[in-house]
């Protein structure tokens, strides 16, 4: 007989669950794309374009892009009502918090 995951979740035990429950939210929040922040922000496209003023389809573009301008990104965070943050990660140090590149005035 076949299980699925969630199954097997539900057969361990209470506190090795809310561990795993733990480090799965860790993982989560550590890699999002766009889209599934909003969606964890539970907002949709539409909501999120009248913040912004635009159209919905210019979100959906938004979104599928592997490439953008800081500028648009700071926006879409924004709208879903967070603050950017930009830092630079080296091997030889501890990672460095950009300052003034997603600031409004630059």
């Amino acid at each position: 007989m076949t299980r699925n995951v969630d199954e097997l979740i539900r057969a361990l035990p209470p506190a090795r669950r809310r561990k795993i429950e733990k480090e799965a939210a860790i993982l989560i929040r550590e890699e999002m794309s766009l889209q599934e922040l909003r969606r964890a922000r539970e907002m949709t496209q539409v909501a999120m374009a009248q913040t912004l003023g635009i159209a919905q389809k210019q979100i959906s573009e938004v979104e599928k892009r592997t490439d953008m301008h800081i500028s648009t990104l700071r926006r879409s965070i924004e709208a879903m009502g967070g603050k950017l943050s930009l830092v630079a990660e080296f091997p030889d140090r501890e990672p460095v918090l950009l300052t003034g590149i997603s600031d409004r005035s630059v």
